[in-house]
This record gives C-alpha cells, structure tokens and sequence, in this order.
C-alpha cells in the first residue's frame, strides 16, 4: 500500500501562477526575484548594532531600502541571533510599532519579522502585510489563526531548537514544511499567501547550512515560493573570515546561488548591490 499523501500534496496546492499574495498586493515574481530589505530596530542587531533603533534613523533607512529598489520591507523588532536576550511582547511591539506606521506609506508591502502571534497581530492591524515567522507556524500556536484571520503572506521558515549535526537536514526540513503546510491548511491560510525559508543559520551546523544551500531545488519542487536569507551571516564567516560589515561579496554570492536555485525573494541588508545582482543573474538564466 503506497503511503498517504503529504499535505503539500494535497491540503495546499501550488499556487497556479507566479505570485505571492499579501493581504491584497500581489507580488509578481515571474521571471524577477523580489528584493526584501531588513530593518532592525533593535539595539542588538548582529549586523549593524542598532543602526535603526532610533524612530527617525529607521524611517530613514527604511526610505533608503526602498529608493535602493527593496519590493518589501522586513521590520524586526527582536534580534534572534546566536546567544540573543528574547524580549516579552510589549517590548518588542513598542520597537517595532512607532516605526511601523511611518513605513507603510512608502509604497512597499511590509513584512513583521516575529515569533509572536500578539506582535504579529499588533502589526498587522497597524497595515503590515505579511508575518515572517522563524519558528514557522509551529513556534506559538496562535500564529496560524492570526495570519489567516488577517489574510497576510506568510513566510514559514524552517527552525530547529537545537542542533543535531547527526540528522539529514533536508529530510528534516521536508518533514518541517509538511506539517507546517498541514498548520496552514487547518487554520485556512490560502497557499498563495505563502513562502517558504530554509532558515539558514538556524538550528543547523554549518556543513547543514551548506547542505541546505546545495539542495534549494528540492525545496523548490514543493511549489512554493522560496525565499532566502543569508545576508551577513556567520555561514560566510566561516568560509572567509570577515566581520558582519565585511560579508557582501559572500552573500551576494550565496544570493546568486539561490537566485539560480528558483528562489523567489532574496532577504538583504544591501538592497542596491543585490538588486543589480539579481537583474544580471536573471538575465543569464533566462538565455539558457
């Protein structure tokens, strides 16, 4: 007897034409990778150490993202990087809030970068668009509920609570996603509100990292949109030593490697670099 589908397979479909839905904006990707700018307003950024903290330096920032080129805009108010201090809910939604009503008149679909249903919720009632969230769906079991009640984009990205260099981490991923996609379908998220994230440097080691980046494809045949963030993470560090500040050029390339790979929206600092990058890439694939 073969085994039952998957929900993959079966309880969410493949969106039937290339697009990601977000509360109404339509994001088009057919043949061009959608850029997402970071910003941070937290003073304990891994990247830039709280370089838009300040109300007006986010703003500003943010306006930069989107004249770079940016097509959405990724406010995080709680930093989650390695040996982070987790921040409740009120403190990360008065981060994130104040800038959030100045940027979602800048013409971009904005996306909350967070693991609560109650920020996310906040958020999305104060016009984001889209929840990224790095525990996808699976972290607080309200999240499914808020996405779904709001009809916001959602990017499921693939975490683990510990590293376990023994594991197969693209079975682990597949095995991820389906019962994330399972989460989705029962709380009534239409699969053209979703995009999926690898989780690069996320309870994974670093040959785990490299695995996931080598085997994007895989991902990628689920038929969702894939969408990739490594900008200015310790994977490329430890390939070539260089501080946060230093790594462009490794993340552009692991950027160009996704962008060959299908993703559909690369997640950056360096908006303008990656935009350029994006357009050469493209056009060299499609004269293949």
């Amino acid at each position: 007897m073969s085994a039952p589908p998957t929900a993959s397979e079966t309880l969410l479909p493949p969106p039937a034409h290339a697009g990601f839905d977000a509360r109404g904006r339509r994001l088009d990707y057919a043949g061009r990778t959608l850029i997402m700018g970071i910003l941070n307003v937290t003073p304990d950024s891994f990247s830039d150490g709280g370089r838009s903290a300040a109300l007006d330096d986010a703003v500003t920032n943010a306006a930069r993202l989107v004249a770079d080129g940016a097509d959405i805009l990724d406010i995080g108010g709680e930093s989650t990087r390695p040996g982070h201090t987790p921040v409740p809910a009120e403190e990360e939604m008065r981060r994130v809030l104040p800038a959030l009503a100045e940027i979602v008149g800048l013409g971009v679909p904005v996306s909350v970068d967070t693991q609560k249903a109650r920020v996310a919720e906040a958020a999305l009632n104060a016009g984001a668009h889209i929840v990224n969230d790095i525990w996808g769906l699976m972290g607080d079991p309200e999240m499914a509920p808020v996405a779904a009640a709001f009809e916001a984009g959602v990017v499921v990205m693939h975490n683990r609570a510990s590293v376990d260099p023994a594991i197969d981490i693209v079975a682990d991923m597949l095995a991820f996603f389906d019962a994330a996609l399972e989460r989705a379908a029962r709380a009534g998220i239409r699969s053209d509100r979703i995009s999926l994230d690898p989780g690069i440097g996320f309870g994974k080691s670093f040959e785990q990292n490299l695995a996931a980046l080598a085997h994007l494809g895989d991902l990628a045949r689920l038929g969702f949109p894939l969408l990739l963030g490594t900008s200015r993470k310790s994977l490329i560090g430890k390939v070539v030593a260089a501080t946060p500040a230093e790594r462009l050029p490794g993340t552009l390339a692991s950027n160009v490697i996704g962008i060959m790979a299908g993703c559909a929206i690369i997640r950056v600092h360096d908006v303008a670099e990656h935009v350029q990058a994006a357009r050469v890439t493209e056009a060299i694939k499609g004269a293949a």
